[in-house]
């Protein structure tokens, strides 16, 4: 696909990372000539210095011949204005990154009006991504797949860990649930593994089911759910705004502290239900006083991944059950994930992820459509849910005798209400949505994993 990216910020440069790979004609354009300079030079895509909302660019750019325009410049406007302008130039699709508090509830109207196929809001995405980690505190990330019906969380496993020792093809009978591990990461190594698999301590294991199942699952290894209602919020952005809404409309006391006092009262406006803290986030003694020894979790999400980082460890420190925290750069999250004090999130992989789905589904006109895609495991795995199509070589085709390649697993299917965690035996029918986890296969369509 011939694809033009507008805008060479944090989203704009893990699109380009995550898409050159997958054999796209790429083309970046940025204000910013050093920035081109050094996409270009990092990356086999072709750049362009100037305004991606200026006609003169986007033509040069060949935007009438291009299958997609993703505009992810930090201005809405701006992204809006070259999604409508590439529109009226021919570009097949376009993607706009709205950003926008205030323009929210204007969004379905915008995209039927402008001719815009997709708007992304990272904060609100990421809003939502933090909620699904609230309601498995015990996990260190959630993934939702059929609006809710299966989740994929990631587990931890400890020395005492029940887990340890047992052989996977052993996990149904032993703890009498229905789950299946789709990936584990030791070390550095990363497998999907097969019926003889052993579990380890230090093992982070990829579970999926739905949230029942995983709820008795996480109860049976003595994971006991602690009902999370007293949460402070560090930082006052977009991203706390969206979820202290929508914290708050599920009765959880929410207390928000930031430094600027400016934006304290706008966070009282839009907030009255919310305690709004004007102070340093990082000033143990101000976090003491407001009670972080008390909170069943602390979210940090300042726009400093060093801060987020740090007050993050201290809450650890103070034996805080839950601890999340935004962090954008991959390096800086590894630190949190390694010695296991937070869940770490990462907007820019959240919006990547959405935007990649679409991309996929872009390829794949005739096939099997891609509804949601995840990156798992610093980007080494997939977890993609697709709608088996009544053209799939897979229908009727009893799971044992279907021949996948190598690296893949049919984690679930989901048929109407019913989710179903696949044996030999269980058959893939027409307008079932089938999650499927890979490791190095770039899959566009559900057949694409036969072998």
């Amino acid at each position: 696909m011939k694809i033009i990216i507008i805008g060479e910020g944090k989203v704009g440069s893990t699109l380009v990372n995550h898409l050159s790979v997958e054999g796209h004609d790429i083309t970046v354009i940025d204000n910013n000539p050093g920035v081109v300079e050094k996409i270009v030079d990092t990356y086999d895509v072709m750049g362009i210095s100037g305004n991606g909302a200026s006609y003169q660019i986007l033509e040069s750019a060949g935007v009438e011949k291009s299958d997609l325009v993703i505009a992810a410049t930090n201005s809405d406007e701006i992204n809006i204005l070259a999604c409508l302008i590439s529109s009226k130039l021919g570009a097949k699709a376009s993607v706009a990154r709205v950003r926008n508090y205030e323009y929210n509830e204007q969004v379905e109207e915008m995209k039927q009006d402008l001719g815009i196929s997709m708007t992304i809001n990272p904060e609100l995405e990421t809003a939502y991504d933090i909620l699904n980690i609230i309601n498995f505190p015990e996990a260190l990330r959630v993934d939702s797949f059929a609006d809710g019906k299966v989740d994929l969380i990631e587990l931890y496993i400890p020395d005492e860990s029940p887990l340890i020792g047992e052989m996977l093809s052993s996990i149904r009978n032993v703890f009498r649930v229905k789950v299946l591990v789709c990936a584990v990461q030791r070390g550095d190594d990363v497998i999907i593994p097969t019926g003889d698999f052993i579990f380890r301590a230090k093992d982070k294991i990829h579970i999926t089911s739905s949230r029942d199942n995983l709820k008795l699952f996480l109860n049976k290894l003595g994971l006991i759910e602690n009902k999370i209602k007293d949460i402070l919020i560090i930082g006052g952005g977009r991203i706390s705004i969206y979820l202290a809404e929508r914290l708050i409309k599920n009765r959880v006391n929410v207390k928000i502290i930031e430094k600027d006092f400016e934006q304290c009262k706008v966070l009282s406006d839009i907030l009255p239900n919310a305690a709004v803290i004007n102070g340093l986030e990082s000033d143990h003694g101000l976090l003491e006083e407001e009670g972080i020894d008390h909170m069943d979790a602390v979210i940090c999400l300042t726009g400093n991944d060093e801060e987020n980082i740090i007050v993050s460890m201290y809450a650890h420190q103070r034996k805080v059950e839950k601890v999340i925290a935004k962090v954008d750069h991959s390096s800086f999250a590894s630190i949190l994930e390694e010695i296991g004090t937070a869940t770490v999130v990462s907007p820019k992989e959240i919006t990547a992820n959405k935007i990649i789905s679409y991309v996929r589904s872009m390829e794949n006109v005739h096939g099997s459509n891609i509804v949601t895609l995840y990156k798992l495991v610093n980007n080494q795995v997939e977890a993609i849910e697709f709608i088996a199509k009544s053209s799939s070589k897979l229908l009727g085709v009893k799971i044992k005798d279907i021949k996948l390649k190598n690296n893949i697993l049919i984690a679930t299917i989901i048929r109407g209400s019913d989710v179903i965690i696949p044996s030999g035996m269980d058959e893939i029918a027409a307008n079932d949505r089938v999650l499927i986890v890979t490791k190095g296969v770039y899959l566009d369509d559900l057949d694409d994993i036969l072998e």
